[in-house]
């Protein structure tokens, strides 16, 4: 069985998330956070390590969506 936890987020940035998501094929702001975090986690394992211009873009990919100030 999998064990979760609880990432908290602002209220303003869940509402903006759930905008965002309207009509994708998430149904939740956690779909979207999974979604978001496996794909760094795998990229990072893919290459051993994320370059600063990766980390950068997914910087930049995080905080057009709310994510990141």
């Amino acid at each position: 069985m999998t064990e979760y936890t609880t990432v908290s987020i602002p209220k303003e940035l869940a509402e903006r998330v759930e905008e965002t998501i309207e009509g994708t094929s998430f149904s939740s702001t956690s779909d979207l956070v999974r979604f978001l975090l496996r794909s760094i986690v795998i990229q990072h394992q893919r290459q051993g390590q994320l370059t600063e211009a990766e980390f950068d873009e997914i910087a930049a990919q995080l905080r057009d969506l709310g994510y990141l100030e």
